[in-house]
């Protein structure tokens, strides 16, 4: 079974408001990684349509390269940073580690960025082999400031979205999985503003101390994470795959 249509098959019990008297289950459309609650209650077929449609949505996907003290910054040597590539300084290379990237590939649908992450990635992802199955995949960029005239023409199509609450609706369209890279600032707003459903995290042994966190600081009610993949390797990477739970 994938990563995408591992998460949430099985009955989950699900606390409800009195009113709905309800039985809910969670359960993942293998086909679309759309998340779907199916809602049982005494109400009217109306109310139960309605209640399913706010229930479905795309299953947004954070993956990050993560110290063990949560930095995400310069994993791969990008400029500017002191201990800028820190996935490959000093640490052994382990092949399988990285299988699930491959599996991110092929499963997502789409892809959704920040603004300094497509800075970065769209000059050069479009022409390596190593990302030839994101090239003609969507792509949404989160942004305030980039215009149309700022995007690659040769990276599929692109959308720019101005606000949470775009990407919100986003997650209420047809589709499969949209996965996320980099991105550390927008990281942290989807996770305070309850978008982000799955974490993939590839976690190396090492302290970074300062730097851009994948996880932000603010004052919040505690989010529990459901394990549902995990593997440890002989270098002291974790591969941690966590279900965010409702």
């Amino acid at each position: 079974m994938t990563v995408i249509d591992r998460a949430g098959h099985g009955e989950l019990a699900f606390e409800v408001q009195a009113r709905f008297r309800a039985a809910v289950t969670e359960d993942v459309d293998a086909c679309t990684g759309n998340r779907v609650r199916e809602v049982d209650t005494d109400d009217s077929n109306r109310t139960n349509q309605q209640e399913t449609r706010r229930l479905t949505m795309r299953t947004l996907i954070s993956s990050a390269f993560v110290s063990l003290d949560g930095v995400v910054e310069a994993p791969g040597g990008e400029p500017g940073y002191r201990n800028s590539g820190w996935t490959f300084k000093d640490i052994e290379f382990v092949e399988a580690a990285y299988e699930i990237k491959g599996r991110e590939q092929q499963e997502a649908a789409a892809m959704i960025m920040g603004r300094v992450s497509y800075e970065a990635f769209s000059p050069v992802w479009p022409d390596m082999a190593e990302f030839a199955d994101y090239k003609e995949k969507p792509k949404y960029v989160v942004s305030a400031t980039l215009t149309e005239g700022d995007l690659v023409d040769n990276w599929g199509k692109t959308t720019i979205l101005r606000s949470l609450e775009e990407v919100a609706a986003l997650k209420q369209t047809d589709g499969g999985p949209i996965i996320m890279h980099g991105s550390a600032t927008l990281n942290r707003n989807l996770s305070d503003a309850g978008l982000i459903d799955r974490y993939h995290l590839l976690v190396f042994p090492v302290l970074l101390g300062a730097g851009k966190r994948l996880f932000s600081a603010t004052d919040k009610d505690a989010q529990q994470l459901k394990l549902v993949e995990h593997e440890a390797y002989a270098n002291g990477m974790q591969k941690n795959v966590f279900d965010v739970v409702r």
